[in-house]
């Protein structure tokens, strides 16, 4: 989809889609809705404008793993020390971000089903 803001809300509702079919909770639904925001705005601050921001859904028995990338000018890792990397590590689980070919930035999610203290 395009790599602006006001097309998020089809990447939002499509990852929480997917989360309720593995029956995750409201609250687990509505933490992975908000990183996937948080995500986003830290690769959407680097895309080249008229550029795609990929997203695809790895679906495993308990947990989901979204990875979001961008074409960016100056493609550089997101800093790990800022607290909006805090805030989306406490949402998802899990994250992680890579450097790919042709310049691509990537975040990673992954969200357990009932993992205490990530929903």
């Amino acid at each position: 989809m395009p790599a602006e803001s006001a097309y998020l809300s089809v990447l939002r509702t499509a990852a929480a889609g997917l989360a309720a079919r593995l029956d995750f909770t409201l609250d687990e639904i509505e933490d992975l809705r908000i990183a996937i925001d948080e995500a986003c705005a830290m690769l959407l601050s680097q895309a080249i404008p008229g550029t795609d921001l990929e997203c695809g859904f790895e679906l495993g028995a308990d947990e989901v793993t979204i990875t979001v990338s961008v074409t960016a000018a100056h493609a550089r890792m997101p800093a790990r020390d800022t607290f909006a990397w805090t805030v989306l590590s406490a949402l998802a689980g899990s994250v992680d971000s890579r450097l790919g070919p042709g310049d691509r930035v990537a975040i990673v999610l992954q969200k357990r089903r009932g993992v205490p203290g990530s929903g």
